[in-house]
């Protein structure tokens, strides 16, 4: 957890300074990093590509509000999540955020341990998400380095044929296809044929 906290960084953005300066202590306090910003505007005028955390944003703001705010990561940076905080929340607010996936609708006065619990799951769904993201690109590198008779092979065993099935239909000898599968297995990092199976019954796994 401690490891999250120091890896991202917390985007406060709200027009009130009070807000913005007691946030950032009382996540100094909890070993998160912070940067705040007045104005919606201001946030996305300087905002990175590679910037990576969550980004907690008041509702109603001078300009953009926090949902426009929200709207406009969604394009262009869906990989920061927002957790949207007010003093003036209403049902009609809070149910757009979430359809907007934020992580939490918190109304002022919060408490320390509720933005703390929110940013801590805003930090455990970008992690998880980077993690699944790297071990697609693994993967991905992976199945790169399979020769085209592998390929063959391994689309035959992933629809469930045994090596003689594969081999009449490849016109090639079961011995054969078992040294292709072993290479195929060896390749893509796998233990066994059913883990092959499992994989590719949806194309999204590879």
């Amino acid at each position: 957890m401690h490891e999250l906290r120091s890896r991202y960084t917390v985007f406060i953005v709200d027009d009130d300074l009070s807000i913005r300066d007691s946030l950032s202590l009382i996540l100094s306090l909890k070993g998160f990093r912070a940067a705040s910003f007045a104005r919606a505007e201001d946030f996305l005028a300087v905002l990175q590509p590679d910037w990576a955390g969550c980004v907690v944003a008041d509702l109603k703001m001078p300009g953009m509000s926090g949902l426009e705010l929200q709207q406009a990561l969604a394009q262009r940076q869906p990989q920061l999540p927002v957790i949207v905080i007010t003093a003036h929340g209403d049902l009609a607010s809070s149910r757009q955020a979430f359809k907007a996936n934020a992580i939490d609708f918190l109304e002022k006065p919060f408490d320390d341990e509720q933005i703390v619990a929110a940013i801590d799951l805003a930090f455990n769904r970008l992690h998880d998400s980077e993690a699944d993201q790297a071990e697609r690109r693994r993967r991905s590198e992976a199945v790169a380095t399979l020769t085209d008779r592998e390929r063959e092979v391994m689309a035959l065993l992933g629809e469930g044929l045994q090596n003689r099935e594969v081999a009449a239909r490849l016109g090639l000898s079961p011995r054969t296809v078992e040294v292709h599968k072993a290479r195929i297995l060896a390749k893509l990092g796998i233990r066994n044929v059913a883990e092959l199976v499992r994989r590719t019954i949806s194309s999204a796994e590879w």
